[in-house]
């Protein structure tokens, strides 16, 4: 469709910046001016466009897609050849996500123009800061929207429908020995542990990797990032990296029994069940660890939750609706769960103006590859071929 990369590429030469996506959200209002279709900014300058039910029996549909780009503000200078759409080399494309919002614009062109076209409305969200904060999708009025089921257009693989997504816990895992000491006149005192070596004792005993996964691929896992103990004290440098790392080591004393040492985790998961059971296993391994070394040394550990999980749905609707769509397209869908967070998570926790909770989908409208990197390019096929998922889809939705 010429119209729909036409559109991809006015969007992609507009420099957005997260918190700078003025000028993009101007393309996306006179768009649906030009157009006839209500549009207008929110108080936190996310846009929110609206095309009213022409028959009020069937439920509305609601599409998402952030305005805001990894990258700063230079230009953006678009380079077209062989069915591949990138930049020159300088900077980023930013399909992510401009390829969902000219789709979900093209949709609601494609919608408003025919006026044949039994439909229960279509309501669409274009947020600011996706991809440093998600702001602009927090301060959203929720209670302003009909729609149940939201698809989010900010998926980086054609045919992907995640109907699950993992959130993200912090855990950090402390460990504190009683009595530290001189490592050459105490070493041989039995009452003294060192804290470096019990945090290695408790690792060992702690999952690592990918805890639980089904057919829609990991659900809940742990991951160790990083473990600072011993003697780091007044250290100061501008390294980075493993040369941080080494320089800590190298720098640190070693004639200490240490006394303290932590280990700082990532746990994600998409069923909260699960991260309830890793969890537990986690605190009744740290239980065992302080029995052993009573009246020595304690561990513990702290949970801060900082993006919820957006859980699998009992309701199949959606899903559905997917398969009979791409069927009827011919193209392959890959229902799935991600182990990431995005704007789904956010939308799974709230309710609409009818005090339901919103049901969202994370769909790849195209193939993006080297995302957020100044490789990055889109296949301008896929494009059109996800546009054409959508379009069946809106359409077959409003035909159960």
């Amino acid at each position: 469709m010429t119209d729909l990369i036409d559109l991809f590429c006015d969007l992609a030469r507009i420099p957005s910046p997260s918190m700078q996506e003025e000028a993009v959200a101007d393309r996306i209002l006179s768009f649906f001016q030009e157009n006839h279709i209500s549009a207008e900014r929110d108080d936190f300058g996310n846009v929110c466009a609206c095309i009213s039910a022409t028959d009020p029996s069937k439920r509305p549909l609601m599409l998402s897609a952030h305005m805001d780009v990894v990258g700063d503000s230079s230009p953006v200078h678009i380079i077209r050849a062989d069915g591949i759409i990138k930049t020159d080399g300088t900077r980023t494309l930013g399909a992510d996500d401009k390829a969902g919002a000219a789709a979900a614009m093209i949709l609601a062109k494609t919608i408003a123009e025919n006026k044949e076209m039994r439909h229960g409305g279509l309501e669409i969200v274009f947020t600011r800061d996706e991809e440093q904060n998600m702001s602009g999708a927090h301060a959203l009025h929720f209670d302003r929207f009909q729609s149940e089921y939201i698809l989010v257009l900010d998926g980086d693989r054609l045919g992907d429908f995640q109907i699950a997504g993992a959130g993200y816990t912090k855990m950090m895992l402390t460990v504190n020995a009683f009595k530290g000491g001189h490592s050459g006149i105490d070493i041989a005192d039995t009452q003294r542990v060192n804290a470096v070596r019990l945090i290695a004792e408790i690792m060992a005993e702690l999952p690592q990797g990918v805890y639980y996964q089904d057919e829609t691929g990991v659900v809940t896992s742990i991951n160790a990032g990083a473990v600072v103990g011993g003697g780091v004290k007044n250290l100061q440098t501008d390294k980075q990296d493993s040369a941080f790392a080494l320089f800590l080591t190298d720098k640190a004393m070693s004639n200490v029994i240490n006394t303290d040492a932590f280990a700082l985790y990532s746990i994600r998961s998409s069923d909260k069940s699960k991260e309830a059971a890793l969890i537990q296993e986690i605190q009744n391994k740290i239980m065992a660890f302080n029995k052993k070394y009573e009246g020595k040394a304690s561990c513990s550990a702290t949970f801060e939750e900082h993006i919820p999980p957006f859980e699998k749905s009992n309701d199949t609707t959606m899903t559905e609706t997917a398969q009979k769509s791409a069927e009827k397209i011919g193209m392959t869908l890959n229902i799935s769960s991600f182990h990431a967070g995005a704007e789904t998570h956010l939308y799974a926790q709230k309710q609409n103006a009818a005090g339901k909770t919103f049901k969202p989908y994370l769909v790849g409208a195209a193939n993006i590859y080297n995302m957020h990197s100044s490789a990055e390019y889109v296949e301008e096929a896929s494009m059109n071929k996800g546009f054409e998922f959508i379009k069946a889809l809106f359409e077959t939705f409003n035909n159960a």
